[in-house]
């Protein structure tokens, strides 16, 4: 394992950061930890690249214990969201910023400097000024800087963050054929999921200082461990129900769940695409919908007191605001939750 946390902990004041976490990378892994601000996901990157002292545990990298190795000692790169491009250099002189500290000789540098500008896509761009690239430009000029000296882990805080949607997910896909092309070992923290299910070999959620979940994106995104990761990830049909064989009775009656699900009061997840609208079942009246692109969403209300439902509907099927739609749920898309 290339880097190993065991019972990592910080605290600040009375209040735990990073409470006993334990966390392996395997090396040319990319792992995303994602959470909600708070979580302790920037805590446990700054641990890592030793410039958070840890109040328990230790990190250990290739089997090393790193307590008392300085940061600028542990061969790792880190890219922070603002990118903190030198500005009295030009881009050149940025991404070789490293290689100097390194002791490598300048024919070297101009060498390494003109590889890492091919391959993160600014061809002949050593000699511009770091005030005239856009968000896009500075983001790759900071990644060709932090990948220069040859990291053996690549970290990345939030590292797409200050962009435009159509450029994070362009750029994200970018990443992943890069690091799958080099065989980097990335361990990268973020709050949006997409970015992070596009990137990751795997994917660990943060709550409250300690691991909610880990597993690839497919298994955190069928099965999220408890409700809290459910909602996280954008999940809104979360409700209590008593499950009893292959059914359980809920505030939307009853539902039906996946053969061999625990028993007992439970949470159950629906996904919106498990609601399926029928001239039967439960009762709804259609209250907003929302164009996702490839489907509409639509937001029910069940008559009663049951909470409001998420659908995704075919575009050319969905129903308008203030009509009266009938539900059945199917029991592929339920997850009875831990």
């Amino acid at each position: 394992m290339l880097l190993a946390l065991e019972d990592a902990t910080v605290r600040f004041g009375g209040r735990a950061a990073l409470d006993g976490v334990d966390l392996s990378v395997a090396e040319h892994e990319i792992v995303c930890v994602l959470g909600p601000s708070g979580s302790g996901k920037s805590t446990l990157l700054r641990v890592v690249a030793g410039l958070q002292h840890l109040d328990g545990g230790r990190v250990l990298l290739d089997g090393r214990d790193q307590a008392g190795v300085a940061a600028h000692k542990r061969g790792v790169g880190l890219m922070f969201q603002d990118h903190q491009l030198f500005p009295q250099r030009d881009v050149g002189g940025n991404v070789a910023f490293g290689l100097r500290m390194h002791g490598v000789s300048k024919g070297e540098q101009s060498e390494r400097v003109g590889e890492l500008l091919d391959l993160v896509g600014l061809p002949g761009a050593a000699g511009r000024a770091v005030a005239g690239l856009s968000g896009g430009e500075q983001q790759r000029v900071a990644l060709a800087r932090a990948l220069a000296p040859r990291p053996r882990l690549l970290m990345l805080d939030e590292p797409l963050g200050q962009l435009d949607r159509s450029l994070r997910e362009r750029l994200v896909v970018e990443l992943r054929e890069l690091f799958g092309r080099l065989g980097t070992t990335v361990l990268a923290v973020t709050h949006d999921q997409g970015e992070a299910f596009a990137l990751a070999d795997r994917v660990v959620v943060m709550r409250d200082g300690r691991i909610a979940q880990s597993g690839t994106p497919l298994e955190v995104w069928q099965r999220p461990a408890d409700e809290f990761v459910a909602r996280f990830l954008g999940f809104e049909n979360v409700v209590e129900g008593t499950v009893a064989g292959e059914a359980a009775d809920t505030p939307w009656g009853k539902v039906p769940v996946p053969e061999g699900a625990s028993q007992g009061v439970r949470s159950l997840l629906v996904r919106p695409a498990g609601v399926r609208l029928v001239d039967a079942g439960l009762r709804c009246s259609v209250v907003a919908r929302t164009f996702k692109g490839t489907h509409v969403a639509v937001r029910l209300r069940p008559e009663g007191d049951a909470p409001v439902l998420e659908a995704a509907c075919a575009l050319r099927a969905a129903p308008e605001v203030g009509d009266t739609v009938g539900v059945e749920f199917d029991a592929a898309e339920i997850v009875v939750l831990g």
